[in-house]
């Protein structure tokens, strides 16, 4: 039953959803401050002539992101949501300070791969943890409260390592930067940085109840109850439970990731899966991994591409707001199809910059376009129908395998994109993902059911139940 009309505890509801939202904000950070750090560790460790360290140094995160989702699956389904997203906490804790700390480029890889597993982690848990708190009247907006966060911790990165680094003289040498303020120290206090709001949130998670529905799921109603009961009072948690029950039948066997090879589930794996790959292979994330490159190629400084890096951070997160306030009123299938075409038509023009050697203002307003599109849509969206569109049943072992083929889809893009552009330079590059982002208009044009409005048992019914009577 649908509860669009009933009355919530909605201070309570945004408390305990922003503070999960928390492991967005260290993912978003952990994620980019490496770009900001990049010229000066590369200069440090002596990298800059090897393409393959500088490349393994990108995408290591990438290989404990994968990790951390494949694992996020087992221990949300045994332990619950809560105490992993702790566990997140102290992994980002330890990657900042081991990070900063790292005496030479062996080090520093392990801990950007141990930072990685908090974000395989964070990544799963946070927007699976608040879908399962929020009524459908607000779980769109209150999912997409990890994306703004998520954001959040991009743009403080990117100021932040603006405000660390000092500036830095057009034409300096590799030796000149490696012995400045910024290749010794500078570049380790930018990691240093995200050690504040890990504690911080490790702090906060401790006061978070358990997802009622992975209590109901492990035979634990009488503590679900409490939960459903302070969000939206007695009737709305009795009904919550009963639609629950209908959903899990028999709990009292391990779930586990065999039971995602049920053949009535493989057609919303399926979907979940091609919604994650083509949130990172529609190209966005190479425009944050690679700004240095990309600004370099339009004729910027590093200096002025850090300052570029913020305004691209800033759209960012201007427009991960318009998307909360949009998607519980436009849908989830109107926002990703119009996330897919915006970007197919901005990826062609800003290949033909590049293909007729356009510089300066010119790329930077295409790429805050770019960014603003995905901002908007398949950023945020996608994890907001991820964590709709999973039975009860599966959700954390279903969401853990379509986080993992987004961390794979990402590992293959941030290590593809300097191969693309060495062969195809850079207009050729923007052209492969213009034609990626036609064939994800396509697929998500007949494939994509819309959800808003829909309790999670209502758009288990749809996908699941309703398919295997066809």
């Amino acid at each position: 039953m649908s509860d669009q009309n009933k009355e919530f505890n909605n201070f309570y509801l945004f408390s305990i959803s922003m503070v999960s939202a928390l492991g967005g904000l260290l993912f978003g950070y952990d994620w980019v401050v490496i770009g900001g750090a990049k010229p000066f560790y590369e200069r440090f460790f002596a990298i800059t002539a090897d393409a393959n360290l500088q490349a393994w140094a990108m995408s290591s995160a990438l290989v404990g992101c994968i990790a951390g989702a494949v694992i996020s699956g087992m221990i949300s389904d045994k332990f619950g949501r809560k105490r992993p997203l702790l566990l997140s906490a102290i992994l980002f804790t330890a990657a900042s300070l081991g990070t900063g700390l790292a005496s030479n480029y062996e080090i520093f890889v392990v801990f950007r791969i141990i930072g990685g597993l908090g974000i395989g982690l964070a990544s799963a848990l946070s927007p699976m943890y608040i879908a399962e708190v929020s009524p459908s009247k607000f779980r769109g907006r209150l999912v997409s409260l990890n994306q703004m966060t998520l954001v959040i911790g991009i743009l403080a990165a990117q100021v932040i390592n603006l405000m660390i680094a000092d500036k830095v003289p057009v034409g300096a040498s590799d030796e000149f930067i490696r012995a400045s303020w910024n290749g010794q120290s500078g570049w380790r206090w930018m990691f240093f940085a995200c050690a504040v709001p890990s504690v911080i949130f490790f702090l906060l998670a401790l006061a978070l109840p358990e997802s009622p529905r992975w209590l109901m799921k492990a035979n634990k109603e009488e503590k679900a109850f409490p939960t459903l009961n302070k969000i939206g009072g007695k009737e709305y948690a009795r009904r919550e439970i009963a639609a629950i029950k209908l959903t899990l039948n028999d709990t009292s066997e391990k779930i586990d990731f065999r039971e995602l090879i049920n053949p009535k589930y493989r057609k919303v794996l399926f979907l979940g899966i091609a919604i994650a790959v083509f949130q990172q292979w529609c190209g966005i994330n190479t425009v944050f991994n690679y700004a240095e490159e990309i600004f370099t190629a339009a004729g910027y400084g590093v200096s002025d591409t850090l300052f570029n890096i913020v305004i691209t951070g800033t759209v960012n997160l201007i427009f991960t707001l318009a998307a909360i306030f949009s998607v519980d009123r436009w849908g989830r299938k109107k926002l990703m199809i119009f996330g897919a075409a915006g970007l197919a038509i901005t990826y062609l023009l800003l290949g033909s910059a590049f293909y007729f050697e356009l510089k300066g203002v010119a790329v930077l307003m295409l790429v805050v376009v770019a960014i603003a599109i995905y901002a908007m849509s398949l950023a945020p969206i996608t994890w907001v129908i991820l964590s709709e569109i999973f039975p009860n049943r599966i959700r954390g072992a279903a969401m853990a395998l379509a986080t993992f083929m987004l961390w794979i889809a990402c590992f293959i893009l941030t290590y593809t994109f300097p191969l693309l552009n060495k062969f195809f330079g850079a207009a050729g590059t923007f052209w492969i993902y213009s034609i990626i982002c036609i064939i994800g208009f396509i697929y998500l044009l007949k494939n994509l059911t819309e959800t808003k409005g829909k309790t999670l048992e209502e758009i288990e019914n749809e996908l699941v139940r309703q398919d295997l009577k066809k």
